[in-house]
């Protein structure tokens, strides 16, 4: 048996913005995400991150190498993978209910109407927003947006959640209740998460692993760092184990002083 979800040796180039023919993004990717698990990638702007996040949704296609979803080689968007993106997404003329109910009604088409009220209703109340079902995207703050983001990711039920800097938009107070209420939802839920973000101290909170990538062009994985702080977690009590500064002080360094260098030939 394999890895649940395996990043395949992947490799991207995108047009040279100077017209001088292909740049390579990132190259030769390789890592194994088992299932159930929350990892995240932390490296500076253009070393590919949010790419390499679209490749797995699907939206993109590596150059070489690929990606394997539960033994399947991905080459589409599907339901069994949900994306939460830093500017929410939503239908701007649904309201709450509807933005989640789309999702439900997609992949679960067989479904009575009760079922589909039930289970929409079910991943609402999880994320917070009941009483708030009639109201549309324009009538809500930045963080309950992305309340209904997550509420529609979750309650498709997917194999993988794929979140790209989700709390990017939102100002620091809300970000960090959030982040707690993510992290009690996935601990009910268990979806597999692969998450993109700047965020440090995010990535230690919310993380199993944390891969660090090299600067791009010609990104590499330069290491993962396994997050040994038990769970449950909270913003409060994580930075008080004795492993999180360790942990943080070792990531910072990276990025600041050794996430230029590239690995050399054997």
């Amino acid at each position: 048996m394999g890895a649940f979800l395996e990043i395949s040796n992947a490799t991207k180039y995108f047009p040279d913005p100077s017209g001088g023919g292909m740049q390579c993004i990132f190259k030769d990717i390789y890592f194994e995400i088992e299932r159930g698990t929350f990892v995240t990638v932390v490296g500076h702007s253009g070393c590919g991150k949010s790419t390499l996040l679209n490749i797995i949704a699907g939206l993109e296609r590596a150059s070489s190498g690929g990606v394997i979803l539960d033994g399947k080689e991905i080459d589409a968007p599907g339901l069994d993978r949900m994306v939460v993106f830093q500017n929410f997404a939503l239908m701007p003329w649904m309201s709450v209910y509807e933005n989640v109910r789309v999702a439900v009604k997609a992949a679960h088409p067989q479904w009575s109407a009760v079922e589909v009220n039930d289970h929409v209703a079910k991943y609402i109340e999880m994320v917070g927003l009941t009483g708030a079902e009639s109201k549309r995207p324009a009538m809500l703050s930045g963080g309950m947006r992305q309340r209904v983001g997550l509420a529609r990711a979750f309650s498709v039920e997917p194999k993988v959640l794929l979140l790209d800097e989700p709390f990017a938009q939102i100002d620091a107070l809300t970000r960090g209740v959030i982040q707690e209420e993510l992290v009690s939802i996935w601990m009910r839920t268990k979806n597999t998460v692969f998450m993109v973000t700047h965020d440090v101290d995010e990535a230690i909170l919310l993380s199993d692993k944390i891969v660090l990538m090299t600067r791009g062009p010609e990104a590499e994985i330069a290491e993962v760092v396994d997050i040994n702080i038990p769970r449950p977690r909270g913003r409060t009590t994580v930075i008080e184990h004795p492993h999180y500064y360790k942990i943080r002080n070792h990531i910072i360094h990276f990025l600041v002083e050794r996430s230029h260098q590239k690995s050399r030939p054997a």
